[in-house]
C-alpha cells in the first residue's frame, strides 16, 4: 500500500513471483484440467441441447406414456443430478469403474429433467428424465389430472426437491398387480423379473423396488423402483441407491455446514457490518461518503443479473402458485441483493478511513490521483499473477486434503450453469466476490479486527476463518477441508491486500474465480460457452487496460498533502476503476 498523499507506485512483480505463478498455473492445469480432459465416460461428452431434450421427452411421453400433445402446453427442462449417489461414487473411488462398465449409459446420475407445465390440469405431474450426453429415456413420473397433487416445477428446481417426493403409491393393489403393471417396463429395460428379488415396501412412498445383487457399484445394487396410481405405474426409476450410513452422514455433514455457515460466518460478516457503518461515520473526515457508490450500484446491479439468470425458466407459465413462487423468491433475493451492496458499500467507505486515519496509509487510490493509471496496471498484473499462484496453492491443497481428510465432492444441482437461463453469465459472479469479499473482510475487515486483536496477523486469521466458514455449505465433505483450504487461500489474500492493496487483490480475486468459471463453460463444449469461457479469462485484464486508457500520465492532479481530508466527490470516471 502507499503512504496518503504520495505519487502510487505499486511494489515491482519480482522474477521469483512470475516463476510461482507459472509453477502455480502448471500445476493447476497437470491435475485440475488435464485429468478432466483425459477421463473416459459420458460426461467428457458434450451434453444435449435443452431443446432436443424436450423434443425426445415429448415423443417418449406420446408413445408410451398416453401424452396428447396440445399447443398450450410447455415442457419445461432442467438438470438434474442424484447428488448422494455420486457423492457415495467419489468418496469411494467408483467412479472410473462405473464409467468403464458403461453404466452411467444406461443409469445416469446427471440427467435432464423434461415436465409438462400445462395450462390446463390434464395432469398433476409428467416428466421424462434424459441420459443428458445420449438423449437415452432414464425415468418417467406420469400422474393423472385428479389423482395427485400438481407438482411446483419452480419449488423443485430452486430447492433441489424431487417432483415424485410427494407421490405415493397407491395401497389398494395387490402385489401381484403391480408385478403385472411392472413387467413390461423391466422388459423394455433388459431385465429380466424372475431373476431379481421383489421387494413391497411396507413404508415409504415406494410401491414395488426390483434389486439386481448381481450388478452393484460398491455396496449399491442396482434396483429399479416403482410408484403406481390410478391403476398405472406413475413412477419408475431405474439406477442405484447409496448405502443408508452415506445418507446419514451427509445428512449430519449439511447440519454442522448450517450451524458453521450462520455462527461461523453470518453472525460475525452482519456485525462487521454494522462496525463499517459506524466507522464510516466516525471517520467521514478522512474519506468520502461520495467513495463507492458506483461500485455499490455496479454490484447491486450484477446481483440482480445473477439471480434473473438463476430463476428456472417459469416466469409467465403454469399454474398461479409457480407465478407466485418466483415473484416471492425473485422478492428476497433483491432484498438480499440490497442487504450485500449495502454491506460493500460501508465496507469500502470505511475501510478507507481507517487505514488513512490509524495507519496513514492509501489501500484503495482513485482515479486522478498521481500515477493511477500505472498503478492500476501493475495492479492488474500482480493479480494475474497471484491469481495463477493461488491455483497452484489450491491444487496442492486439494492433493494434501485428499491424502489426509480423505476429502469428496458431489454435485449441486441448484448452482449448475445448466439451469441458468444464459450459461454464459455465470462469471459474472466472479466479479461480485472480488469486490465485495475483498473489501468487507480484507480492506474494511483486517483493519477493524486490529484494533481489537492489536495484531495484524491474527486480525488477518480471524477475517480469514470468517470468509472460510462462508463456503462451508458447498458440497464438499467432510465440511471441515473447505474451511481449511479457503483459509490458507485467504490469508494469501490477506498478504496480496496488506503488500499491494486493494485493487490488485480485489482482481487477483477475480481472475482466480474468472478461470475457474471460465474452465467451467468450456467444459461444456458448446461453442458459445467454449468463446465464453475464454473471454471469461481476459475481461479483467481489458478492463484494467480501459480504465487505463482513461487514466493516462499526464492527466493527473498534482501532489497531494499528507492528509487530504475528505475526498472530493466522483469525477468523469470515477469508481470504474475498481
Amino acid at each position: 500500500m502507499n503512504p496518503v498523499g504520495q505519487p502510487l507506485h505499486q511494489r515491482p512483480i519480482s522474477k521469483r513471483l512470475v516463476f510461482a505463478g507459472l509453477i502455480g498455473l502448471i500445476l493447476f492445469v497437470m491435475f485440475q484440467i488435464v485429468p478432466s480432459l483425459t477421463q473416459e465416460g459420458y460426461g467428457n461428452e458434450q451434453a444435449i441441447s435443452k431443446s432436443e431434450a424436450r423434443e425426445r421427452a415429448i415423443r417418449f411421453a406420446a408413445e408410451q406414456l398416453g401424452y396428447i400433445p396440445e399447443p398450450g402446453d410447455n415442457w419445461i427442462v432442467t438438470y438434474t443430478s442424484d447428488s448422494s449417489f455420486y457423492g457415495y461414487m467419489s468418496r469411494k473411488s467408483l467412479l472410473e469403474d462405473y464409467s468403464n462398465r458403461k453404466l452411467d449409459r444406461r443409469y445416469p446420475y446427471d440427467t435432464f429433467h423434461a415436465s409438462l407445465d400445462s395450462q390446463e390440469d390434464k395432469w398433476a405431474n409428467l416428466a421424462v428424465d434424459l441420459n443428458m450426453y445420449t438423449g437415452e429415456t432414464a425415468g418417467f413420473t406420469r400422474v393423472p389430472a385428479g389423482a395427485g397433487k400438481q407438482a411446483n416445477v419452480t419449488e423443485a428446481v430452486l430447492t433441489g426437491k424431487d417432483e415424485s417426493e410427494e407421490i405415493v403409491s397407491d395401497a389398494s393393489l395387490t402385489p401381484q398387480e403391480k408385478e403385472r403393471l411392472a413387467a413390461p417396463l423391466l422388459n423394455k429395460w433388459g431385465a429380466d423379473p424372475s431373476r431379481l428379488e421383489r421387494n413391497f415396501p411396507s413404508t415409504g412412498s415406494y410401491g414395488l423396488i426390483y434389486t439386481d445383487s448381481s450388478v452393484k457399484v460398491g455396496e449399491a445394487p442396482l434396483r429399479y423402483a416403482f410408484k403406481f396410481t390410478a391403476g398405472e405405474v406413475s413412477y419408475f426409476k431405474p439406477g442405484f441407491s447409496p448405502p443408508e450410513w452415506h445418507t446419514d452422514y451427509v445428512k449430519s455433514q449439511v447440519s454442522s455446514a448450517g450451524r458453521f455457515t450462520l455462527y461461523g460466518y453470518g453472525l460475525p460478516t452482519f456485525a462487521l457490518g454494522v462496525l463499517a457503518l459506524i466507522y464510516s461515520i466516525l471517520r467521514r473526515k478522512h474519506t468520502s461518503f461520495a467513495r463507492g457508490v458506483f461500485l455499490s450500484i455496479a454490484h447491486f446491479v450484477i446481483m440482480m443479473i445473477s439471480t434473473y439468470n438463476m430463476l428456472p425458466e417459469t416466469a409467465g407459465t403454469g399454474d398461479m402458485a409457480a407465478r407466485i413462487t418466483n415473484i416471492v423468491m425473485f422478492i428476497i433475493y433483491t432484498l438480499y441483493s440490497l442487504l450485500m451492496s449495502a454491506l460493500l458499500y460501508f465496507s469500502l467507505v470505511g475501510g478507507n478511513g481507517l487505514w488513512r486515519k490509524e495507519e496513514g496509509l492509501n489501500p484503495w487510490p482513485r482515479a486522478k490521483e498521481p500515477g493511477y493509471g500505472r498503478y492500476l496496471m501493475d495492479s492488474v498484473y500482480a493479480g494475474y499473477i497471484w491469481a495463477f499462484v493461488l491455483l497452484g496453492v489450491q491444487t496442492l491443497m486439494f492433493i494434501i486434503l485428499q491424502y489426509t481428510l480423505h476429502n469428496w465432492s458431489t454435485t449441486d444441482a441448484s448452482q449448475s450453469p445448466y439451469n441458468m437461463r444464459y450459461a454464459w453469465l455465470l462469471p459474472i459472479v466472479a466479479w461480485l466476490a472480488g469486490l465485495s469479499e475483498e473489501a468487507i473482510y480484507r480492506l474494511f475487515g483486517i483493519r477493524m479486527l486490529k484494533k481489537i486483536v492489536r495484531s495484524t496477523l491474527l486480525a488477518s486469521l480471524i477475517t480469514t476463518l470468517i470468509w472460510a466458514f462462508g463456503h462451508t455449505l458447498y458440497p464438499i465433505y467432510p465440511i471441515s477441508s473447505r474451511p481449511i483450504e479457503l483459509t490458507v487461500i485467504g490469508l494469501l489474500f490477506s498478504y496480496i491486500f496488506l503488500r499491494y492493496g486493494f485493487i490488485a487483490v480485489m482482481f487477483s480475486h477475480v481472475v482466480f474465480d474468472s478461470v475457474l468459471m471460465g474452465i467451467t463453460l468450456i467444459f461444456m463444449r458448446e461453442p458459445v460457452n467454449v468463446i465464453a469461457g475464454v473471454v471469461t479469462i481476459v475481461i479483467p485484464l481489458l478492463v484494467g487496460y480501459i480504465v487505463y486508457l482513461f487514466n493516462p500520465p499526464g492527466k493527473e492532479r498534482g501532489p497531494q498533502s499528507p492528509d487530504p481530508g475528505p475526498e472530493p466527490g466522483p469525477g468523469p470516471v470515477p469508481e470504474h476503476t475498481i
